[in-house]
């Protein structure tokens, strides 16, 4: 690497390292949450946050969405809306006697499809096209979306009145599958603190100086970098290793016989090996250790894997049967 090159890698990393800085001071207690979900962006990849109303999960994607140059909009799902309200449609314009289309919302670089799981399948299958395909069918005519297209959506756990499950197709296209719990107490009080700042601010009516937006140029330049992080052949063996274990667990220790009924796709493959690099990346390395893909596994496989009810059964969730995954399956 050249002393130009290298020093371009460092800046990018810097502004990143600044942006996940500003971050964790607006979101408390949600450090791992930040750093994931800078991962995906690395990575190009779609986002799904799970928990309890109330911890965050909008604010730290609307934070997100004032820090990143480009366009953000808002979704807010409920139980009537529409697919049209969310990619758009053609409307009669009386001036030229002819259908325009008119886009929608899902016309943004960062999108947030805010309470996903409150809508009925039709308009969360809406997305489906856009987060697969990066574009949008509307009568017969495809239209593009922007190059730089993330959707961030979050949903309530699927036990609370009202939310709909996503179907396993759209799962699938997202990159992480990410679980927001309650914050510590300590960071319960510096949540406190922080928010009677912000009202007080806002009646002062006094801005926070804001850092400096990343632009889609350096978003650009690090994904590249992301990509050129070395993966050792027998790292690369480990992690594919990971996502057969979920196909045919009990190849690796008869314990896990039973435990799931379908594995992780192909897709999920693809998505560890740059969430991995990515990670490694974030955090200063120039090369995938096995803390790295070890870190994002669960994020990556967590919804792309069916649990058995022999598993259920027995008390065990997603979570933990990736965990016995994790523990069976060797490290090189």
């Amino acid at each position: 690497m050249t002393t130009e090159v290298a020093s371009l890698a460092i800046n990018t990393r810097e502004k990143f390292q600044q942006l996940r800085q500003s971050l964790d001071k607006a979101v408390i207690g949600q450090q791992a949450l930040i750093e994931q979900m800078l991962v995906a962006l690395l990575c190009d990849g779609h986002v799904l946050l799970e928990g309890p109303p109330g911890l965050a999960k909008t604010r730290t994607i609307a934070m997100m969405g004032e820090l990143l140059e480009g366009s953000f909009h808002r979704i807010q799902f409920t139980p009537d809306l529409l697919p049209g309200d969310v990619t758009g449609s053609e409307i009669f314009n009386s001036a030229t006697s002819a259908f325009e289309f008119r886009q929608g919302p899902v016309f943004s670089n960062l999108v947030l499809a805010d309470e996903i799981n409150r809508a009925p399948a039709k308009v969360q299958s809406a997305l489906l096209e856009a987060m697969a395909e990066r574009q949008v069918t509307i009568a017969g005519k495809t239209y593009p979306l922007p190059e730089f297209f993330m959707v961030l959506a979050t949903q309530n756990p699927i036990e609370q009145e009202g939310t709909y499950p996503l179907p396993e197709a759209q799962l699938d296209r997202f990159l992480f599958h990410l679980k927001v719990d309650y914050p510590q107490f300590a960071e319960e009080k510096a949540i406190l603190k922080l928010v009677r700042g912000e009202q007080l601010a806002q009646l002062d009516r006094t801005e926070e100086q804001q850092a400096e937006h990343l632009t889609a140029a350096d978003l650009h330049q690090a994904r590249r970098e992301v990509l050129n992080v070395y993966l050792a052949d027998s790292l690369e063996d480990y992690l594919v290793s990971l996502v057969m274990a979920t196909r045919d667990p009990q190849a690796f220790d008869p314990s896990l016989n039973g435990l799931l009924v379908y594995g992780a796709s192909p897709r999920a493959t693809i998505a560890l090996d740059r969430a991995a690099r990515a990670h490694a990346w974030l955090n200063g390395q120039d090369f995938v250790a096995p803390e790295n893909i070890q870190a994002v596994a669960n994020s990556v496989l967590r919804h792309r894997i069916g649990i058995s009810y022999a598993a259920e059964a027995a008390g065990m969730d997603a979570e933990q049967v990736l965990n016995k995954i994790l523990a069976f399956v060797a490290v090189p």
